[in-house]
């Protein structure tokens, strides 16, 4: 089957790492069907009004058009609903189009829907549908998220927990969860030496990921005399890392890094023993499914639907802003106190529940049982 990918949020020259997570599962649908991917995004250096740039990406033939953007939402979304236009004629007519993120620029979707009769799909990944929507959103993009989502032939969120806001939000479509992927050939089993000692974080660093947390928690395990190494950094602003090192003198426990590939985060893993997410809210991360494909145990705060995928001694789950119990998960774990499953344990489930292969089969499932209604 012929199928086109468009996406609210996509990797791009303005937003290099945003919406990676769909870049992966258009490449996991591409193991066995057609796949084309289109987006569109605004640019404030842009000269021109439209800018097309297509390559093609992991074997995947994909098609960026760049509009130039300006302070006025209204005309720009008008110039983002041109430039997919502009983008599609380019393409190929796909049978069913997989959109992403029921933002105003999935109306495209719509569109497609209404002129030409192709039907789709779509994945919600976005944190403002978990359950409270209508709060998040405001009315008119509550509105605007019932028209997408009513109109769909399928939505398949990655979490239970965005099922849930997004019914809330009175979308009546029929509904699947099919979680991110992860390319478990890249995030390959560790060596484990059955250490507990280096634990690492990667993320963007933003508000809602909680880093002073995280920093806070390790400097109190310092100081009460423990041995570790803390590895933290992201696509973020690493300066206020380097600032709380540089005030406590702990240049020989914490290392902080920028972004990454995804090649260098798999690296990265594989040097570590845990990885520790503390984040304020999130719905279904994608660096704990690759820590589990690596065999890292996972520290993370019990928020979005963090604990739909992660099964008895893969990992703590403490609850959100909880420091105190952080501490003692980390503290236990330092003191080998906490039952630790084995990483080929950990990397079958990954491997069952994240693999390209696993998604694909599950899109394709969904493509079909579209089509033939």
């Amino acid at each position: 089957m012929k199928i086109l990918f468009v996406s609210s949020w996509f990797p791009s020259k303005v937003e290099p790492t945003n919406g990676n997570f769909v870049q992966r599962h258009a490449e996991a649908a591409a193991l066995l069907n057609d796949v084309e991917i289109l987006h569109s995004i605004g640019d404030f250096y842009q000269k021109e009004k439209y800018r097309v740039e297509e390559n093609i990406i992991n074997g995947i033939r994909t098609l960026i058009v760049y509009y130039k953007n300006s302070k006025n939402p209204v005309q720009n979304f008008y110039r983002r609903m041109k430039s997919y236009q502009l983008g599609f004629s380019k393409m190929k007519k796909p049978d069913i189009v997989h959109a992403n993120v029921m933002h105003n620029s999935m109306l495209f979707a719509v569109y497609l829907k209404k002129k030409f009769n192709i039907p789709y799909v779509i994945t919600e990944h976005w944190t403002a549908f978990q359950e409270n929507a209508s709060d998040s959103l405001g009315f008119v993009g509550n509105f605007i998220a019932k028209v997408i989502g009513n109109n769909a032939s399928k939505i398949l969120p990655v979490c239970e927990r965005l099922e849930r806001g997004i019914r809330n939000n009175g979308v009546k479509t029929p509904i699947e969860i099919i979680p991110n992927v992860v390319d478990t050939d890249v995030f390959k089993l560790r060596n484990d030496d059955g250490k507990r000692a280096k634990f690492l974080h990667i993320s963007s660093l933003t508000y809602m990921k909680n880093i002073p947390a995280i920093l806070d928690v390790f400097l109190k395990l310092h100081k009460n005399g423990y041995e570790f190494e803390l590895s933290i950094g992201g696509d973020g602003d690493t300066k206020p890392i380097a600032d709380f090192i540089n005030e406590h003198n702990l240049d020989s426990k914490i290392n902080y890094f920028s972004t990454l590939s995804h090649a260098e985060v798999a690296n990265k893993m594989r040097n570590h023993d845990a990885f520790v997410l503390f984040s304020r809210y999130e719905n279904q991360p994608c660096v704990i499914s690759e820590s589990m494909s690596v065999g890292l145990f996972v520290f993370s705060s019990d928020v979005g639907g963090i604990s739909e995928f992660f099964p008895d001694k893969f990992g703590v789950l403490i609850e959100k802003e909880d420091s105190e119990s952080l501490y003692k998960a980390l503290e236990n774990y330092l003191q080998y106190k906490t039952e630790v499953t084995s990483t080929d344990e950990m990397h079958l489930y990954a491997v069952e529940t994240f693999g390209k292969k696993a998604i694909s089969e599950k899109f394709d499932k969904n493509y079909r049982e579209v089509l033939q209604s």
